[in-house]
């Protein structure tokens, strides 16, 4: 409780050096000791005394020596010097050595789907680190909640001068279905085909939307279109996706897992939305702990190998009879992730 005790307003150079007198018995051995005069030392003990209003040293003109309260704040000074001096080589070590608890925040779409495999994976590498989740859509203030990084999806607005924020990967929005769906409802040759299908967006306005993509080759097309079945977040696209509601309109980071192991396929796949970035958030104007500095670069790493544009091996996989993959390297402009 350290509100109710006293706290000490010395110096603990003052302290070192009298507890080195205390242990070499001498003045002027302790001033070799600290690479120091002996009249420094002599005055660092003084400074202390006058501190602690308490004679710590008994001087005579050939030997000093320790008063009983000198004694009594040797042993307890010794003591506290030695758990300051672990505690500092325990900030230091967290530079670099991969150990400690790290607190993430990420959006729910991102957070339920594509979070814990990069957990588990970063786990398994480092097993000193433990991690705890913060799941949620709002965007939690990184110092009032003790946060050290914050996994965001947006558009291309970059957070304040508090925060610095790196982007992880450029994002995109494709077109999925499910096997069930198709195997009822043909898939669309065309944009225009659309009209045809029930589409599931994310999105809280109802009513007829306005679905912007684009091409490899940089054309834009803009459709009218009028979802089936809305939903808040992309995560329950997803499953409304996977159960066969229609077709999803759907980041295709989010998708990348279902893709890859067949339960979602690509539709139309040379469009797609651009879906601005995702960015990795931490408080500006200090070196970052090795714990978290690993984890961005995990979270940076796996995200390559994935298809968060429409481009990659997962991606490959169209609808049957719509010839090859798309290969959309658009890039982030500016638009927020949640629709077009």
């Amino acid at each position: 409780m350290v509100a109710h005790l006293e706290t000490f307003a010395g110096n603990l150079d003052d302290v070192r050096a009298f507890c080195a007198v205390v242990d070499f018995g001498s003045m002027t051995q302790a001033a070799a000791f600290l690479h120091e005069t002996k009249g420094s030392v002599s005055r660092r003990v003084a400074r202390l005394e006058s501190v602690l209003k308490v004679t710590l040293l008994a001087r005579t003109p050939r030997a000093v020596s320790p008063t009983a309260e000198g004694l009594a704040f040797h042993a307890a000074g010794l003591e506290s010097l030695a758990l300051l001096d672990e505690a500092l080589q325990t900030a230091r070590g967290a530079r670099t050595v991969p150990r400690g608890h790290l607190r993430v925040t990420a959006s729910i779409d991102f957070g339920v789907e594509v979070l814990p495999d990069l957990v588990a994976s970063f786990r398994a590498r480092h097993p000193g680190i433990t991690i705890e989740l913060l799941i949620t859509d709002s965007r939690l203030d990184l110092a009032a909640n003790r946060v050290d990084l914050a996994l965001r999806l947006g558009g291309g607005d970059h957070p304040d001068s508090g925060y610095t924020a790196p982007i992880l990967a450029d994002l995109t929005i494709g077109l999925y279905a499910a096997p069930a769906y198709l195997a009822r409802h043909p898939a669309p040759a065309d944009l225009a085909g659309l009209a045809a299908h029930d589409l599931v967006f994310a999105r809280e306005r109802l009513g007829a939307a306005q679905l912007l993509v684009s091409d490899a080759g940089g054309r834009e097309e803009r459709i009218a279109v009028r979802p089936a079945v809305r939903a808040t977040d992309f995560a329950t696209v997803l499953r409304l996706t996977l159960a066969g509601a229609g077709i999803g309109h759907i980041p295709s980071l989010v998708a990348a897992k279902s893709l890859g192991e067949g339960a979602l396929v690509r539709i139309l796949p040379d469009w797609a939305s651009r879906g601005g970035t995702l960015r990795a958030v931490t408080l500006a104007g200090r070196e970052l702990p090795a714990r978290v500095r690993l984890f961005r670069e995990h979270v940076r790493a796996e995200l390559t190998r994935r298809p968060v544009g429409g481009a990659g091996p997962q991606a490959e996989n169209p609808a049957p009879g719509l010839g090859g993959p798309g290969a959309y390297k658009g890039r982030s402009a500016g638009r927020d992730v949640r629709g077009p």
